[in-house]
């Protein structure tokens, strides 16, 4: 099984609309991830831009369809058309996110959260095996956003997480604006949070933005938008993880309402400048 192996600085999610100021000069980017579903086409421009900068730049394939928190059994079609990308680019990793998505042949295109049972546990190993084996090769999973809580959990998600990893060998995805709007949402602290999550099966941060509105009893709830910079507590966050784990490969990612490429690659800078201090901090 072919391990996942980022290199250890801030990377981006891709955009079309970057491309050409991307290959106008050598970037300071460490990686760039894309989401798979975008790339199952035959041709055409996505695989043209996408095979261009796999030339130069490491690459991150980030599912978004796999549904592998469901009930029911695995698109074989969908994981054929995944397997496809991945020998195709041989990306240094790949991602998905612990959620559902599908109901019998109805795609929901949303991340749906699941209650953490024995149940679910099990299927959810089942699944990860599969996606590992079809694809020889490490999955990370990543911690979700959440709106609500299920009364069926008996399992705490940081203890779900790190039982996945124990039993299928996948590594984690920690996505740390999604542990600040979870915790934020459920009136949890986001520290504590961190202090239990198994870090050391982490292999990729992420980082984004989020905005802020109200639930119909005015109560405040945050948001995994994508669509703003990284909050200043989402960075604090970030910074008190790279502090106990050391530079990790961290990507910043921003689908809606997407900037001026100098904007982006200023945001994975800052992550950068997190990165290189920690760097520093263990090399003294």
């Amino acid at each position: 099984m072919i391990a996942s192996t980022l290199p250890r600085r801030a990377g981006i999610g891709f955009k079309p609309e970057h491309f050409a100021d991307i290959l106008a000069a050598p970037q300071p980017i460490g990686f760039f991830e894309v989401h798979a579903e975008n790339y199952m086409g035959a041709g055409g421009p996505p695989h043209a831009q996408l095979g261009r900068l796999r030339e130069d730049y490491a690459l991150s394939i980030h599912g978004v369809g796999l549904s592998i928190g469901s009930m029911q059994p695995l698109d074989r079609d969908h994981l054929s058309r995944l397997k496809t990308v991945c020998d195709r680019y041989q990306p240094e990793s790949f991602s998905e996110h612990l959620a559902w998505s599908t109901h019998d042949s109805v795609f929901l295109n949303d991340l749906l959260p699941l209650p953490y049972t024995e149940a679910t546990l099990a299927q959810v190993l089942d699944h990860v095996e599969q996606v590992q084996a079809a694809l020889g090769r490490q999955m990370l999973l990543e911690n979700p956003a959440t709106y609500l809580l299920f009364q069926e959990s008996t399992i705490e998600e940081t203890d779900f997480l790190a039982e996945v990893a124990r039993r299928t060998g996948c590594g984690l995805l920690l996505d740390v604006n999604n542990v600040f709007v979870a915790a934020t949402n459920h009136n949890l602290d986001p520290y504590d949070y961190i202090a239990r999550f198994p870090l050391e099966a982490v292999r990729e941060i992420h980082l984004s933005g989020h905005s802020e509105t109200v639930d119909d009893l005015g109560v405040p709830l945050l948001i995994d938008s994508h669509d703003t910079p990284v909050k200043d507590p989402v960075w604090a966050l970030y910074e008190t993880v790279i502090g106990r784990i050391g530079p990790i490969a961290s990507l910043v990612e921003w689908d809606n309402d997407v900037p001026a490429w100098p904007v982006l690659r200023a945001e994975a800078g800052a992550a950068q400048d997190i990165l290189d201090a920690a760097a520093r901090q263990r090399a003294a």
